[in-house]
């Protein structure tokens, strides 16, 4: 009796253990409604049967992005201006996560609605069973077939969900486990295309192994960035940065490896090299997926790492990514030059526009911040409108991609001529179209940090990459349509909703920017 009296006597002596508060729900919606809708996709393909699979697939993933659309606009109305964070810290919900959410939601619509279509290509542009062997009698079958290896579905919500917890990740670890979940669909996806299934495998292979070298960069830099600073908290590594007196070796280690994977994701040159192939061999809705929302998530991550973690170590790797920024530019715009195929030219052209998106991510300033976020909505929306119109110009195998295919193409179709040559314009900086408003915000911010001379370069780079969208523009107008060259498909609905919004956005955003300008001034990253 006395013993049991004796411990009950020590635990009431013992202090309460602290308290958890519980992670604002309300902040985090969209990403459970994304990750969640993932999951009861996945069972759809496991319980449906085969023929409600796709009808069921399509409405379920637009549901979603809507469902989590109006979430982040109820909450954005009501969100601190300081921001908050989530799920115990590891997610920062902050005015530039909630810009980027909605920026990838709106780009995930018109992604959504290119990969559902089945009209352009009969049966759509996935293969009808991904088991299936190129080359095979079963594999020239399945290109007639009207089937479609519908798991593209769940797989692009996992990849959506992978990059809205990316740009919000509070700690490094977060990210990293954000990058594996938007990458692996992606390698997946890849591989998946109808015609060119040998192309497109290849793509899938290169994608991957590269990507697993990439994401081998990353988490060595975690490691390195934890032995220094004893965390991985953003925050952490930033005061650690800002005032410590352990060894820098760490950290400057720490900081190249983990930046070198974050270029990587992002298509920053010289880490591009597996953009060509992999925009050329997926299939054109993926690669519209990925040259929009990727770089989107990409980017959002290199802004939060460079101006909440190592902002007060600038002067160490500014010069670096000044160096990094020029390499991009110069290799998009010289050798998209010397691509005889479109996707591939579109595909240099991202290089390029990465080393300008990179311009806004030196500029650690607010300006530099709102002009990047700017920079990307505006880009998402062209690219995707553009690969639905590359989508359209085919021939008997399919996709007519080479430049020689678009000769005289306003000959036989002035309207999807007059679109794309719109979205060139747009690419290269032509007033009047979103392109020219992001391009002159990012620069204005740029010139107000003192970084004039990377500028002219951008200047240079930009006049260079406007020769070869001209080229396509004159290609297309004053040349002779071969008598036996490709025809121009009659869009579905689904692809013909997504150029749609694809070119008015554009257009919109070039005329009339002022609201998505001050939605993407209207914070800073909430450094907790």
């Amino acid at each position: 009796m006395s013993l049991m009296s004796s411990v009950l006597l020590l635990a009431q002596e013992q202090p309460a253990p602290p308290k958890v508060e519980a992670p604002p729900v309300s902040a985090i919606w969209p990403i459970l409604i994304v990750l969640g809708a993932a999951c009861l996709s996945v069972l759809f393909e496991a319980l449906l049967p085969k023929h409600l699979r796709w009808p069921a697939q399509v409405t379920l993933a637009l549901l979603t992005i809507a469902a989590a659309g109006v979430k982040l606009v109820t909450y954005v109305s009501d969100a601190p201006a300081a921001g908050e964070t989530a799920m115990f810290g590891t997610l920062a919900v902050d005015r530039p996560a909630l810009f980027l959410w909605g920026t990838l939601l709106a780009l995930s619509l018109g992604a959504v609605l290119l990969i559902a279509d089945r009209s352009v290509e009969p049966g759509g542009a996935f293969v009808a069973s991904a088991a299936i062997r190129p080359g095979t009698i079963q594999d020239r079958a399945q290109v007639a077939s009207t089937g479609m290896q519908t798991e593209v579905f769940p797989l692009t919500l996992f990849a959506l969900g992978g990059m809205m917890v990316f740009c919000a990740a509070n700690d490094l670890l977060t990210m990293f486990v954000a990058l594996e979940v938007l990458s692996l669909p992606l390698y997946l996806m890849c591989g998946l295309a109808r015609r060119r299934r040998l192309l497109s495998q290849e793509a899938a292979v290169k994608y991957f192994l590269l990507g697993a070298f990439a994401s081998a960069f990353f988490l060595y830099g975690v490691a390195l960035l934890y032995g220094y600073a004893g965390s991985v908290r953003l925050a952490d590594i930033a005061e650690a940065a800002a005032g410590s007196d352990r060894s820098d070796t760490l950290l400057f280690a720490g900081m190249g490896l983990l930046v070198v994977g974050l270029l990587f994701k992002a298509a920053v040159g010289p880490f591009h090299t597996w953009t060509p192939d992999v925009y050329q061999g997926a299939p054109t809705p993926v690669t519209a997926f990925m040259a929009a929302c990727t770089k989107v998530a990409a980017f959002g991550g290199i802004l939060r790492v460079l101006q909440v973690a190592l902002e007060s170590t600038q002067w160490e790797w500014r010069g670096v990514l000044w160096g990094v920024a020029i390499v991009s530019m110069v290799i998009g715009a010289v050798l998209g030059l010397t691509q005889t195929d479109v996707k591939r030219m579109i595909a240099y052209s991202s290089v390029a526009h990465a080393g300008f998106l990179l311009i806004g991510s030196i500029a650690l300033t607010e300006k530099g911040l709102s002009g990047t976020l700017f920079y990307l909505l505006t880009y998402g929306f062209t690219t995707i409108a553009t690969f639905g119109v590359i989508s359209l110009v085919r021939d008997s195998s399919g996709e007519a991609t080479h430049l020689s295919q678009w000769a005289g193409l306003a000959k036989r179709s002035p309207l999807l001529a007059g679109v794309f040559t719109f979205l060139l314009l747009a690419l290269a900086g032509i007033p009047l179209t979103s392109g020219f408003v992001g391009k002159f915000v990012v620069f204005e911010a740029a010139l107000a940090d003192g970084m004039a001379p990377l500028v002219v370069v951008a200047l240079i780079a930009s006049a260079v990459a406007a020769f070869f969208y001209l080229r396509v523009i004159v290609l297309m107008y004053f040349s002779e349509p071969a008598a036996d060259g490709p025809t121009v498909t009659v869009p579905g609905a689904f692809t013909t909703a997504a150029i749609t919004l694809g070119v008015i956005v554009t257009l919109l955003l070039g005329v009339a920017p002022a609201f998505a300008l001050d939605w993407a001034s209207s914070g800073v990253f909430a450094i907790r």
